[in-house]
C-alpha cells in the first residue's frame, strides 16, 4: 500500500470513528421523528388515534402487519435521510465522508 493509500485509509477510519457520537445522535432523532411520523399517517389512514399491537386481540392480522410494515418503511425512510442528511453535514465540516 502506498502512502497516500495509508494516509487515505487513516483519514477514512479516523472519520469513522468521528462520526459515531453523530450517527448515534442522529439515530434517536430519526426514531423520534418517524414515531411523530407514523402517527400523523395512522391517523389519517385509519382514522384511529393509535395503531394496533401485535398483543391486541381486537385487530385482525392483516391490520396488525400492515401498521407495522408501514412503521417500518416511514423509520427506514426517515433515518436515511437523517443519516444522510448528518453524513452531508459531516463532509461539509470535516472534508471526510463518515462511510468510505
Amino acid at each position: 500500500m502506498s502512502k497516500r493509500n495509508k494516509g487515505e485509509a487513516k483519514k477514512n477510519t479516523g472519520a469513522k470513528l468521528a462520526y459515531r457520537p453523530i450517527g448515534l445522535v442522529s439515530g434517536l432523532v430519526a426514531g423520534s421523528l418517524s414515531g411523530i411520523v407514523f402517527k400523523q399517517v395512522w391517523k389519517l389512514v385509519a382514522k384511529e388515534e393509535e395503531a394496533p399491537s401485535a398483543l391486541q386481540s381486537e385487530y385482525r392480522m392483516r391490520e396488525v402487519v400492515l401498521a407495522a410494515a408501514i412503521q417500518g418503511a416511514i423509520f427506514a425512510a426517515t433515518k436515511a435521510a437523517v443519516d444522510r442528511a448528518g453524513a452531508r453535514g459531516f463532509k461539509q465540516v470535516t472534508g471526510a465522508w463518515p462511510g468510505d
